[in-house]
């Protein structure tokens, strides 16, 4: 049973510590109302909502067993799965925060997060732990570490045998409803900052329920939906579409790591409806050759949902002639949430348009005083909504983003007399490469570290694939005659692979502002010129 003999949908939620009733969670609500509906499915593999439910219980009170209460932050690694998927939902169910790693990243960088979030527990996929395990000689505190078998019964290897098996605990433990369970548990994604530093985003405010059902209602999606979880579930764009689909009670199939024509398997055999996927991921869709694309009946995909980092108008109209007209777009950070949203009979009528403003939201573009500038001007993009992010233990960089409530990444974007936001330039120095935010000032701290190299700069370049991939221009100290090779080899060994240059160029000089600054404009010009949306 899903509730206690004799409890109503409502008190077997409650709180035991507040007094107040709290709604029920939504996987116990789905477990009560559509307990036979197919949750999740990946590969052959499929679970109901009363088994997701009765998984995330035993998740979340074996969690419990270990000491994590409401608020304590519980890492993860792992890539896209259905044990991902419970053990963010078991997460919620104790109001425990899930920190979800890039599976990308290098050994010091996990023990980074690790210590900066302060989490109590780290769990890694099968193919992660070992990954994790060399984390944990940076790590500071006592950390208990879970390792998700690659089947039942098949545990760590012999080197982590001090890691505790997922399984064994689930078997363990109980799927009575968790005590203090409210469903208002979070994530916290880690990005790039000015200082080149990650940082933990958290919302310390749920998201209205009111505004949850806009969105839904903005993105036009329903119960019935099948969604492919293509990209990513760390990237904080795909979870949160997971998160309204799985809200609203909908099937998700989950592809553990992207394969277009996978993808395209996917969408025939479950007759998906929606998708999100960052442009890099729809390009390659579109890369498919249409000998190998017409095997497959497509027809169900009534939404392909863009985000992460600007989709090139040549790619837009490519996958408008395959797909027909369901793409959208939105503009939004981890912090903001979604700001703006662009609909399919706008893709092509405002092309490299970002939208209007999304429900929820308030937009002001500003000029450097703190004036709002008139349409067609283009302003720093601060938005405003109920549910901002705070940067964890990090009070500093959360103050200097914000002003009077609103919040800024540093877009810089104009609006035109129909109230379409664009986004043109970018007034931090943020990489987006294939969706992903890289922040130079890391990069150029390990080149800068070469005994080689006395002066550096790092900057994002046209990509036709990734929108833009990481370049670094460096200057050699006198005498040096390190190569281009041993240099990407140096970055190599000591950055994640998303984060490496993917080309390093050896001038004679940088150029640079009497009072030292690098001139990144000037740097960027010759690469971006003639290209029609600069960012």
């Amino acid at each position: 049973m899903y509730w206690k003999q004799g409890e109503s949908a409502m008190t077997a939620s409650e709180n035991t510590t507040n007094a107040t009733p709290q709604p029920p969670h939504y996987l116990d609500a789905h477990a009560l109302v559509r307990p036979g509906k197919v949750a999740l499915i990946c590969g052959e593999r499929s679970f109901t909502y009363a088994g997701l439910n009765a998984r995330a219980r035993r998740v979340a009170n074996a969690l419990s067993s270990l000491g994590v209460k409401a608020g304590d932050r519980v890492a993860v690694m792992a890539y896209n799965s259905i044990e991902l998927l419970e053990i963010v939902g078991g997460l919620s169910k104790l109001s425990a925060i899930a920190v979800l790693l890039n599976y990308r990243l290098r050994e010091h960088e996990v023990a980074y997060i690790i210590n900066d979030c302060q989490a109590k527990v780290a769990i890694a996929g099968p193919e992660l732990v070992g990954i994790v395990d060399q984390a944990r000689a940076g790590v500071q505190g006592e950390v208990v570490y879970i390792a998700i078998e690659k089947n039942v019964g098949v545990g760590p290897s012999p080197t982590h045998l001090d890691w505790q098996r997922y399984e064994d605990l689930l078997a363990n433990a109980s799927e009575d409803v968790p005590v203090g369970e409210s469903g208002l548990g979070s994530s916290m994604s880690y990005t790039s900052g000015t200082t080149g530093k990650p940082k933990g985003a958290y919302r310390p405010r749920a998201v209205p329920v009111d505004n949850i059902i806009r969105l839904v209602q903005a993105f036009e999606l329903v119960q019935s939906d099948v969604h492919l979880l293509a990209g990513p579930y760390y990237h904080s764009a795909p979870r949160f579409f997971v998160s309204l689909h799985l809200l609203m009670g909908a099937t998700l199939v989950i592809q553990p790591k992207y394969d277009p024509v996978e993808a395209l398997q996917l969408i025939e055999r479950h007759k998906v409806t929606t998708t999100f996927m960052a442009p890099t991921l729809l390009q390659r869709l579109c890369d498919v050759p249409e000998v190998v694309f017409s095997r497959y009946d497509t027809s169900s995909l009534r939404s392909i949902i863009l985000g992460g980092a600007p989709c090139p108008h040549v790619l837009k109209v490519r996958a408008i002639e395959r797909f027909g007209e369901c793409l959208w777009e939105f503009y939004g950070a981890t912090e903001t949430g979604i700001v703006t949203l662009l609909r399919p009979e706008d893709q092509l009528r405002k092309p490299g348009s970002c939208g209007n403003v999304a429900p929820g939201q308030e937009i002001r573009l500003l000029d450097p005083a703190g004036n709002e500038v008139p349409d067609g001007v283009p302003g720093e993009m601060w938005s405003r909504n109920a549910w901002l992010a705070e940067y964890y233990r990090k009070p500093e960089a959360t103050a200097s983003n914000t002003r009077d409530g609103f919040f800024s990444v540093g877009d810089i974007a104009y609006r035109d007399a129909e109230g379409y936001y664009y986004i043109c330039d970018r007034k931090i120095d943020m990489v987006i490469s294939g969706g992903v935010n890289i922040y130079p000032a890391e990069i150029e701290a390990v080149l800068a570290a070469h005994p080689a190299v006395v002066d550096v700069a790092v900057i994002g370049v046209p990509d036709e694939l990734w929108g833009e991939s990481v370049k670094a221009l460096v200057e050699l100290r006198p005498g040096a005659n390190a190569t281009a090779g041993e240099l990407l080899a140096f970055c190599g060994e000591r950055l994640a692979d998303y984060k490496r240059p993917r080309s390093i160029d050896i001038v004679d000089e940088l150029p640079r502002s009497p009072a030292g600054k690098l001139l990144k404009a000037l740097i960027r010009e010759p690469y971006w010129k003639g290209v029609g949306r600069r960012i």
